[in-house]
């Protein structure tokens, strides 16, 4: 299994790991996993492309790491889709269940689907309050969607694989990031910058995907074991590790002193508004130009799944 976390983190260890684990325990140790954490055999941005050709015989990764690839599954970035962890996973499960992205995922068999918490804004030395504050700041982008947002507000987005934020953050490469609270105690982010702005415009998507060929290669009794651990089961225990780590990273940077803004209803706000709703028809916009033009179903669909998903965390 290849994945980009570090294999001290909690998404490997209460995760990926767990989910390995459980996998040999279930097929009686018939079906053993060796965990490649770090890009150690893929790097972020081709661990899918690993998972689909074979080099790695499951793969757990951003999809936004590989631009326009997943353009439908990205609709579940948006802000105003998910406000947590568990909310997005169960979202995100819930379109590709109902069948909005198969075309996406034709070349792998898909296993779980999960998501960051919403992803704020962190910097250096910057008090961001309003969008204007971003102006001319490099801030590493998670993808392309959030990153065009980023440049909307006036910040200079800056594309990076999420292992590389550490040492550029160290050597003054970028003045902050985007980035949910779970990622800065996994990579470390809190020891380097001290403000942070809970703005949650957009959340990070994830799969965990089989190469078809090696799950066809197991015997019926295996295949059950790999489908009695996949879809929503393991999608809303990875949106739980995510929240817990979520309210970890928080507490964190309350620990150490740092100057947390905390941006109230977002898309409704005065300042913020605006930037985030541009943000989310330009997506869609885009996705129609492309000649995706079940764009709005697919979005009209997440903010239907957004609202079951959520009533059943209540």
């Amino acid at each position: 299994m290849a994945h980009f976390w570090p294999g001290a983190s909690g998404v490997n260890e209460d995760v990926l790991q767990a989910w390995a684990d459980t996998i040999a325990e279930e097929s009686n140790g018939e079906l053993t996993i060796q965990m490649f954490p770090s890009g150690t055999l893929a790097k972020p941005d081709s661990i899918y492309e690993a998972a689909a050709n074979g080099i790695a015989d499951i793969g757990a990764t951003a999809q936004g790491y590989t631009a326009g690839r997943f353009p439908l599954s990205q609709i579940v970035e948006l802000p105003g889709i998910a406000s947590t962890a568990t909310q997005g996973a169960c979202v995100l499960q819930t379109l590709y269940d109902d069948g909005h992205l198969d075309a996406e995922y034709e070349d792998t068999r898909p296993l779980f689907m999960f998501t960051t918490g919403p992803g704020g804004i962190h910097t250096i030395d910057t008090d961001v309050q309003t969008p204007a504050d971003l102006q001319g700041l490099r801030i590493r982008r998670p993808t392309a969607v959030a990153g065009e947002m980023l440049e909307n507000m006036g910040a200079s987005p800056v594309g990076m694989p999420a292992p590389d934020i550490y040492t550029s953050m160290q050597r003054g490469v970028i003045d902050g990031l985007s980035f949910p609270w779970e990622g800065l105690k996994g990579f470390r982010v809190n020891e380097l910058v001290s403000y942070h702005t809970e703005v949650p415009f957009y959340t990070l998507i994830f799969v965990a995907t089989m190469n078809q060929r090696t799950y066809d290669s197991l015997s019926a009794e295996q295949q059950a074991v790999i489908d009695n651990n996949s879809g929503m089961k393991w999608a809303e225990k990875a949106g739980e590790v995510f929240d817990r780590l979520d309210v970890e990273g928080k507490q964190e940077a309350v620990d150490a002193g740092h100057t947390i803004r905390e941006i109230e209803n977002p898309l409704e706000h005065p300042d913020w508004q605006a930037p985030l709703q541009t943000g989310i028809e330009s997506y869609l916009t885009q996705l129609e130009e492309r000649g995706l033009s079940q764009a709005r179903e697919v979005y009209e669909a997440a903010l239907a799944a957004s609202e079951s998903c959520g009533a059943q965390q209540g």
